[in-house]
């Protein structure tokens, strides 16, 4: 069994939580000794596809006309495509329809959660839905010495204060408008946030909020994987206010680092996460601002040791045993 991981489209999102799918994908076949390639001039007996852009959808037709099976990775979905760019809540009935012509396209369709599962059992898909997470390398994402010291130093932070981060594409799904307005109450702190988005394609009061955002409030923009282990194990919290995932790759990387962390109480992290007993939630700027005080003021316990569970229970080997249990299955139908 050989498998080609689809990457052509991979310098498009590379950036974005799809394109760190893809390289975890990259690593946990390469952990698990599964045979893949990234060379679609190779022979293979499956394709894993995880774009929905035309030529991905136009590969899998290729592909399955050369009698190959497809395996469609479900990262996106309707909910999850509003409120994010210009235009993209009157797009998303057209978007939803595009991803089901395109997911329908695999002979198995892969997604992150059973949160994202729920969701796209509604759209009506003509092919069964698994879900595997898209997993966490724990030995990457460790905290290391120094780590505290070289994060503020490399942005220029006010050593007296405290600090809070997140990460993301900076919109409006994504809370930047919270999180710009918790720099403007709690001036007390410094905060960071990493991510960038073309405003070319920015909402008007998205772009304003940033323009005028606080001094205490910083944009790095995108920064490489080994520079945000340091900026989750150096800072004091992590906030992820989040209003859609379908499973947050990056609060999975902050959970590795055992960060302290904030999220945002939203229907997929009911489950797993407990508030006051392995994380932090809040629903409002309110909560968000007490339980932040609380955090960094020593009041609220810290929660790490809990938290870091779940990332175990999301290890990169356990994604790569379940994919490969994934491609086996599909060959078989």
């Amino acid at each position: 069994m050989k498998v080609l991981l689809y990457t052509k489209d991979y310098e498009t999102v590379k950036e974005s939580g799809v394109g760190k799918a893809i390289d975890h994908q990259i690593k946990a076949l390469t952990k698990v000794g599964c045979d893949f390639t990234l060379d679609e001039k190779e022979d293979f007996d499956i394709v894993h596809i995880n774009t929905v852009f035309p030529k991905s959808a136009a590969f899998a037709s290729k592909a399955k006309r050369a009698g190959k099976k497809v395996i469609y990775h479900a990262h996106s979905t309707k909910e999850d495509f509003k409120n994010s760019f210009i235009l993209s809540n009157q797009i998303a009935p057209l978007f939803k329809s595009w991803l089901t012509h395109c997911y329908n396209k695999g002979d198995l369709i892969l997604t992150p959660s059973e949160y994202s599962k729920g969701i796209l059992e509604t759209y009506g898909l003509k092919r069964d839905i698994e879900v595997v997470s898209n997993g966490i390398d724990l030995d990457f994402w460790q905290k290391k010495e120094n780590d505290r010291e070289n994060f503020y130093k490399t942005y220029n932070l006010d050593p007296n204060k405290k600090s809070i981060i997140s990460v993301g594409l900076p919109i409006k799904r994504k809370g930047i408008d919270d999180f710009i307005k918790l720099a403007e109450l709690m001036p007390e702190y410094e905060f960071v946030w990493f991510g960038k988005l073309n405003p070319s394609v920015m909402p008007a009061e998205i772009k304003k909020l940033i323009d005028n955002a606080p001094e205490n409030l910083h944009f790095p923009g995108y920064i490489s994987s080994d520079e945000l282990r340091i900026a989750y194990s150096g800072s004091d919290l992590y906030v992820f206010l989040t209003h859609e995932e379908t499973e947050g790759i990056v609060l999975l990387e902050a959970l590795a680092t055992k960060a302290d962390i904030l999220i945002r109480d939203i229907e997929i992290f009911e489950k797993d996460y407990v508030d006051g007993k392995n994380i932090y939630k809040g629903k409002d700027l309110k909560d968000f601002r007490e339980k932040i005080t609380g955090i960094l003021s020593g009041a609220l316990p810290s929660l790490v040791d809990f938290a870091y569970e779940i990332a175990k229970a999301k290890s990169i080997e356990n994604t790569g045993r379940k994919l490969v249990d994934s491609y086996e299955k599909v060959l078989k139908l």
